[in-house]
């Protein structure tokens, strides 16, 4: 009933998640308060306290389960495969840091072609497909909906009415 089924990668993962919930600990303190005449349970410090303490308690049982278990190979490859979906944290941070200057829809449009030529699609149609479907995210978030979205520094270089209807739009 009890039977652990240990994975590849395991024990890194609980090492990593146990100091994660002690450093959300120790933090605890400067993070939130502690308000005189409040009940327990209306504390701003309590419930935050709960969740990292539940944290960290099951972290370390998770720790201890891992390092008790026997080991299994091939724990540095799925460590491996973690790291390389880093990447796309990679592409996003880059497509955040390029919308203010060149503005949300070609930022959009180049990421969406970018993206769908690195994941190894190179037929036309799939990329006119990925395209399009940058072009209707654009036009539902940002003309639409009206979602508020810096507005790109290159827009400033169009002529004026252009330029006001691209901030506006897109």
């Amino acid at each position: 009933m009890f039977k652990r089924y240990r994975r590849p990668g395991d024990l890194v993962f609980a090492t990593i998640f146990l100091l994660f919930a002690l450093w959300l600990a120790s933090q605890l303190q400067t993070q939130t308060i502690w308000a005189n005449g409040q009940q327990l349970f209306a504390q701003p410090r309590f419930w935050p306290a709960v969740g990292v303490f539940g944290m960290a308690g099951f972290g370390a049982l998770h720790f201890l389960s891992s390092v008790a278990s026997d080991r299994i190979p091939g724990r540095w490859p799925e460590v491996g495969t973690w790291l390389r979906s880093l990447e796309f944290v990679g592409w996003f941070l880059a497509y955040v840091w390029l919308v203010p200057w060149a503005g949300y829809l070609l930022a959009t449009l180049l990421f969406m072609g970018a993206l769908t030529l690195r994941m190894g699609y190179r037929d036309g149609r799939m990329i006119g497909a990925a395209l399009a479907t940058g072009l209707g995210i654009v036009l539902l978030f940002r003309t639409f909906l009206q979602v508020r979205l810096p507005g790109g520094q290159l827009y400033l270089l169009l002529p004026d009415g252009l330029s006001t209807f691209m901030l506006t739009y897109f």
